[in-house]
């Protein structure tokens, strides 16, 4: 027996904004579930079904300090990753270093709170 990873909190200075981002990026949509000035945000597919992970923003009083222990990844849907990037970036991301360096194969992004994730090559389509 286990458990099932059904939510992801993230912490936010404004969750609004963020979970804006955040639909953006995955094409997700909020819940209803929480009310403001928390939001969570589901894939469509499971607000029927009830299956897979939702993404929960609360506001903290605090700005993010240091690097995140624990990061999203995403795969490019319909494009490659060069195309994936460029879009995250017209959404608001921005290029960060985190040590990874230039052979990686994932580009790390940060959302616009700061919070590094990841852009892998392979494309899931």
């Amino acid at each position: 027996m286990g458990s099932r990873f059904t939510e992801l909190i993230v912490d936010a200075s404004n969750p609004d904004r963020l979970a804006l981002f955040w639909m953006a990026v995955l094409g997700w949509q909020p819940t209803g579930r929480y009310p403001a000035p928390a939001v969570e945000i589901a894939d469509p597919a499971r607000q029927e079904s009830l299956i897979g992970p939702t993404i929960t923003f609360v506001p903290v009083p605090d700005e993010k300090q240091g690097k995140n222990r624990l990061h999203i990844d995403v795969n490019p849907v319909g494009c490659d990753q060069d195309a994936e990037v460029e879009r995250l970036l017209g959404l608001g991301a921005r290029r960060v270093d985190v040590g990874q360096g230039a052979e990686k194969s994932w580009v790390v992004l940060a959302d616009p709170e700061g919070n590094e994730f990841c852009v892998l090559r392979d494309r899931m389509d």
